[in-house]
């Protein structure tokens, strides 16, 4: 009865679970880009005199692309780009456009791959001469969703869970229940996990050509695609991690075929080859998404990496183990032993431990100051998976106390006496057998002696056993009833088998020989019958006998305990996973906060225009005085056009020998950034591409020589950026 409420109770809060985490994984949406634009030239909205030769893009990290990741096209929708787009500098990329464009507003598109393998789409428009009406949509275009989206995500969900389940599940077996190699439970479950990583490692392979780039499911399939894919970073970690599977494969062929046939001293000579093996293999899988994804690159990738593969054991070993756990107490035939829990407590302590240090270390990486928490949806989730995680650990520390409650000598001592009633139990069965078989000879009238009071847990073995022996006299009744109609007497039948040899003596020899022969004949089919009665009975005392050890189990107030707590650990376990796998697709917090303050200083300068500073100077010698002039358009960070103007002081354009202008940001310590501007006219110079790295409140120096000897520095403040 309690097998009976237990598995729907556990079916339905599995389905509950799972239907959290698909909510879950379906508000995460489309893949958030991992790289943001944090400049274009020319920017989004600006309208430009003259047509510019080309158009570039700035990012905050660097961009993998392709021969259609920027395009750049006219109010009728035409392209007018022409070549590849080329690498400028760092994280610029630029595509040259056809000379000699007319007026009007052009879009510019990009769809580009993040260094850590997120999708990055979006469109901007700027204008020639005056602005126009366009028929091209300028609205962001939607990297990584519909329907393809979906499905990447649900894959790469499934991986995760994969590896989990099948790492975790066979370091539980080597580690802790090395006796559990043998349990068919666990052995499916470790297969579905390395079943579950194989199929979703194929499946992410094939979809992803269409999922950076057209985002149609009819182009899963192009050979085309995926052999570009296979040409990229992400591509050849899946392909790698496709071949460690295979080594995968035979390490858990070996765990649970050669491994289990030995004997224990042989499984302990084993153990280590197979730990290092497992390692290993465990390793390089951890390592396919470490290499592929947010640890690659950023702030320093090469510390970032192992702490991720770390961080990837850990969670396996903790939560994989957990499945294993509940598995074992739920569907394993023999008891899981107490000793093994104890084994996975200390596992799952030292997993935790690690959690926490590489945990520290990848939230301070990717959000990188305490506002990002609260600013960012990276930093949200986060806040989500740490409450997660401290719940889990909360249940866990539940867990312990039942472990070692498990684990007291009063538990032993019950243990023994359960055995001791199986076998009082069993003795009294099979006394109770006798007496049913000595039952069939007694007369209709003759009173028996009252049954001896018998355990409540025989009472189904004894009713089975009558049964059985009901059958059994019916069957010796009919027999003897069909000798009767024959004409023969059994009991004679039975002296004849008994004293054939007598018979024999007396007997002619044919006679002899007739009646040896009949009397075989009903020795064969008496012992055919009573071989299918033992073996019936066998097969009843063996369903009762495991009957009764699952009662016994179950009425073991700490070990179901310890089944409940572990239980509601796997389901937090699983509502964490799909919030991790939302976190690996979701734009780290430094990332976007950086981008919105690109964004920010972008649009502020746009606002500000242009900057004109004046300043008067006196070199102190003959004609040393004068009034500079410096343009700075449009005073924004990135490319500026500088003017500088030199008058006498009624007015006059001044030629003097030289002019020179630097650049210092004093509140971040940077420059002074020098410029030497051209001669272009009498009184004028001029200078293009003036970069400004970050907006501030900068000093603009002026240096002016009126002669060999006589120069001053001149100086003042502007808001650029």
């Amino acid at each position: 009865m309690t097998h009976q409420t237990t598995a729907p109770r556990l079916r339905t809060l599995v389905l509950l679970l799972l239907a959290v985490a698909g909510a879950l994984l379906a508000a995460a949406g489309p893949a958030s880009a991992h790289a943001a634009l944090t400049g274009s030239d020319p920017a989004q909205g600006t309208v430009v005199d003259k047509a510019p030769t080309q158009v570039s893009l700035t990012f905050s990290e660097q961009v993998a692309l392709s021969g259609a990741s920027l395009r750049v096209l006219d109010p009728k929708g035409t392209r007018v780009d022409t070549g590849e787009p080329t690498n400028v500098s760092g994280t610029t990329y630029a595509v040259r456009l056809h000379p000699g464009l007319p007026d009007g507003t052009y879009t510019v598109t990009y769809q580009v791959v993040s260094a850590d393998s997120h999708p990055v789409a979006g469109a901007y428009t700027f204008s020639i001469g005056a602005p126009s009406a366009t028929s091209v949509p300028a609205s962001a275009q939607e990297a990584g969703g519909g329907v393809v989206g979906g499905l990447y995500g649900f894959g790469r969900y499934a991986s995760y869970a994969g590896f989990i389940v099948m790492v975790g599940g066979a370091a539980f077996v080597l580690a802790c229940w090395p006796a559990g190699t043998g349990v068919r439970a666990l052995q499916r479950l470790v297969v579905s996990g390395w079943l579950a990583l194989t199929s979703a490692t194929l499946f992410l392979l094939l979809l992803r050509g269409s999922y950076t780039g057209s985002g149609k499911l009819g182009d899963v399939f192009d050979l085309d695609l995926l052999g570009q894919v296979l040409q990229t970073k992400t591509g050849a970690a899946l392909v790698s991690r496709l071949l460690l599977l295979a080594a995968a494969a035979l390490f858990i062929a070996v765990l649970f075929g050669a491994y289990d046939k030995r004997e224990d001293d042989e499984k302990r000579d084993l153990t280590f080859g197979l730990a290092i093996g497992g390692t290993v293999v465990s390793g390089g899988l951890a390592a396919s998404w470490a290499m592929a994804e947010h640890a690659s690159t950023g702030l320093q990738p090469g510390i970032a990496m192992p702490v991720d593969i770390v961080h990837l054991l850990a969670v396996a070993a903790w939560l994989g183990g957990l499945c294993a756990l509940l598995t074992a107490l739920y569907r394993a035939e023999n008891p899981v032993e107490p000793s093994a829990v104890r084994r996975f407590s200390k596992v799952a302590f030292g997993s935790v431990t690690a959690l926490l240090a590489t945990g520290v270390y990848q939230s301070w990486r990717q959000l990188g100051s305490w506002s990002a928490f609260t600013e960012t949806r990276y930093g949200q989730l986060l806040l989500v998976k740490i409450g997660l995680v401290a719940l889990l650990v909360g249940i866990a520390w539940i867990s312990r106390r039942w472990t070692a409650r498990l684990a007291e000598p009063s538990a032993s001592r019950q243990q023994e006496a359960a055995t001791a009633e199986e076998t009082a139990g069993a003795a009294a069965l099979e006394e109770r057998a006798g007496a049913a078989a000595a039952g069939r000879t007694d007369s209709p009238g003759r009173e028996r002696p009252a049954a001896e009071e018998q355990p409540a847990e025989l009472t189904e073995a004894a009713s089975l056993e009558a049964e059985a022996a009901g059958k059994a006299s019916s069957e010796e009744a009919g027999a003897a009833g069909a000798a009767e109609r024959t004409g023969s007497d059994p009991g004679a039948g039975a002296a004849e088998r008994a004293g054939s040899s007598t018979g024999a003596a007396k007997a002619s020899p044919s006679e002899a020989e007739s009646g040896s022969g009949a009397g075989d004949s009903g020795s064969g089919d008496a012992g055919t019958a009573d071989a299918r009665r033992a073996a019936q009975l066998a097969r009843q005392r063996a369903a009762v006998d495991a009957a009764r050890q699952k009662r016994l189990r179950d009425a073991d107030p700490n070990r179901s305990g310890l089944r409940r707590s572990v239980l509601a650990e796997a389901g937090v376990a699983v509502v964490l996973l799909a919030v991790t796998t939302a976190l690996t697709s979701t734009e780290p917090g430094r990332t976007e906060l950086d981008a919105k303050a690109a964004t920010a200083a972008v649009a502020s300068s746009d606002a500000a225009g242009a900057v004109t500073l004046d300043m008067s100077f006196d070199t102190g010698g003959a004609n040393g005085k004068g009034v500079v002039s410096v343009d700075i358009d449009p005073a924004r960070i990135g490319a500026n056009e500088m003017h500088v103007y030199v008058t006498r002081p009624d007015g006059r354009a001044y030629d003097v020998p030289e002019v020179k202008v630097a650049f210092t940001l004093e509140a971040k310590s940077i420059g002074p950034l020098p410029v030497t501007p051209d001669h272009i006219t009498t009184g004028h110079w001029s200078a293009d591409g003036v970069q400004i790295p970050v907006g501030g409140e900068w000093q603009v120096a002026v240096t002016v020589r009126t002669s060999d000897i006589d120069q001053v520095t001149v100086s003042k403040n502007a808001q650029i950026g």
